[in-house]
């Protein structure tokens, strides 16, 4: 189970979005941990991920200046070294890619390491399907998301939700999504600024940049 099963969109959608996620197990597999882990993140960077975490912050750390126009005022610039040396503890640590191609030659990477972790891929079904046919290695498990129930019609719209779905705890508020998404239509933003904006919420890594901004683009016009 991840944290990444209920993004939004149809499958089509996904292919830029390939997220691989290193997990060590409590009082199983835990011993090293913190090691096998930043080594797991300096495997994903050769392979240039659009985003990396370590649970506790990812490429784009967040700011201890709480003044509205902070946002802008930062370098857009992706810090994955820092995520790296931020691994103090035994816990999730993940990366995000926007090709099958660089997701494959990564987990090749990570097959040949057996860092003795367990290893996710979290697209869609077809995606995952793929990658581990390009590595030589067969899927052993699936698991959907069902979707979501809504019998009164409190959603947020489709475009809403194909951006602020890719943190799957939460952290990006829909009504952050929706601002962006007008900040963008109104020429006020452009949209790789407003993508770091919103992957600046998500701590674990998992939200993807280059995703966004490409629904950013596309939502200028709907």
């Amino acid at each position: 189970m991840t944290n990444t099963l209920h993004r939004y969109g149809d499958a089509a959608s996904f292919n830029d979005d390939y997220i691989i996620f290193a997990i060590p197990c409590k009082s199983k597999n835990d011993e090293g941990a913190v090691e096998k882990l930043k080594l797991f993140l300096g495997i994903c960077t050769k392979h240039k991920p659009v985003n990396i975490g370590n649970s506790s912050f990812a490429s784009y750390p967040p700011s201890s200046e709480l003044e509205p126009s902070v946002h802008w005022k930062r370098r857009q610039v992706a810090d994955p070294r820092s995520v790296i040396n931020g691994v103090h503890r035994s816990a999730t640590a993940a990366a995000v890619f926007d090709s099958i191609d660089k997701a494959a030659a990564c987990l090749r990477d990570l097959i040949d390491a057996d860092l003795g972790l367990s290893i996710n891929v979290s697209t869609s079904v077809e995606g995952a399907k793929r990658v581990a046919a390009d590595c030589g290695i067969r899927r052993h498990s699936v698991e959907y998301s069902l979707g979501f129930d809504d019998p009164h019609d409190n959603l947020p719209d489709r475009q809403v939700l194909e951006l602020s779905t890719m943190c799957g705890h939460g952290m990006v508020s829909a009504n952050l999504a929706k601002k962006m998404l007008e900040l963008v239509r109104e020429g006020r933003r452009d949209p790789s600024e407003a993508a770091v904006t919103l992957a600046r919420f998500c701590p674990c890594g998992a939200y993807n940049p280059a995703r966004a901004e490409r629904l950013l683009r596309a939502g200028r016009t709907r």
